[in-house]
């Protein structure tokens, strides 16, 4: 009983860790989408972006509305938006996508753990060659009724590509049509259940199941820090 109890509590605990850090990633969002476009979702398509991400973690709508109304407070010291660069172990490139309103804190944070895990800190600009920044947009397969003919809707709005994952469709653009393709859904009222700017790698390497570790611990530990958005990498 006690450890059947211990068990269903670490999981607990986890899952409650992982929705706090979605919901402070996206109050982070709306700070910023605000800063950018004003507290009105309807002339500002990156807040309407953020709301609808906050409704993909089932973020309570008063957190969404106290996160507006924070960010549109004007004494209210505002995030700003960074990418790092760097190497983890065994030559795996990463961008760490981060929003901060501590700069100094969070590149001695980002170095710090790189470091640690055996990697390093790049300067801006070292390895962007090595990826190439797409929009993936996530919907209902169900909202779909022809895949196929929906596919060829979609080549005129500005799509890489469209796969799909269980029961979701993932919508793939270049970060120039990833306005454009929103705009396109939003119009067909087709509902989009989450959607976000990515750092995909050009070309991937391969890894050992060990060395592939190492590497993974390392990214969920950048992942842990409050500053992090996101952390992508270019390990097969």
């Amino acid at each position: 009983m006690g450890r059947i109890y211990e068990t269903r509590k670490y999981v607990m605990f986890a899952r409650f860790a992982r929705m706090s850090k979605a919901f402070n990633r996206i109050g982070r969002e709306i700070n910023v989408a605000v800063k950018m476009g004003g507290p009105d979702p309807k002339g500002n398509p990156r807040l309407r972006i953020a709301i609808q991400n906050a409704k993909s973690v089932n973020m309570p709508k008063d957190r969404v509305e106290a996160a507006i109304k924070r960010a549109s407070d004007k004494d209210t010291t505002g995030y700003e938006e960074i990418i790092y660069e760097g190497y983890a172990p065994h030559g795996i490139g990463v961008v760490v996508e981060c929003t901060t309103d501590n700069p100094t804190r969070t590149v001695a944070n980002v170095r710090h753990y790189l470091s640690k895990g055996g990697g390093s800190l790049g300067s801006s600009g070292s390895l962007m060659f090595m990826f190439e920044r797409k929009g993936l947009i996530r919907i209902a397969a169900s909202t779909v009724p022809d895949i196929d003919e929906f596919e060829l809707e979609l080549i005129d709005h500005g799509l890489d590509d469209l796969s799909q994952h269980e029961q979701e469709l993932l919508i793939y653009t270049s970060f120039q049509d990833y306005g454009k393709m929103l705009k396109y859904l939003e119009e067909k009222r087709i509902e989009v259940k989450n959607s976000e700017l990515q750092y995909l790698p050009t070309t991937t390497k391969e890894l050992s199941e060990e060395q592939a570790k190492e590497v993974k611990e390392l990214i969920d530990k950048i992942e842990e820090d409050d500053d992090v958005q996101s952390v992508f990498h270019n390990m097969a």
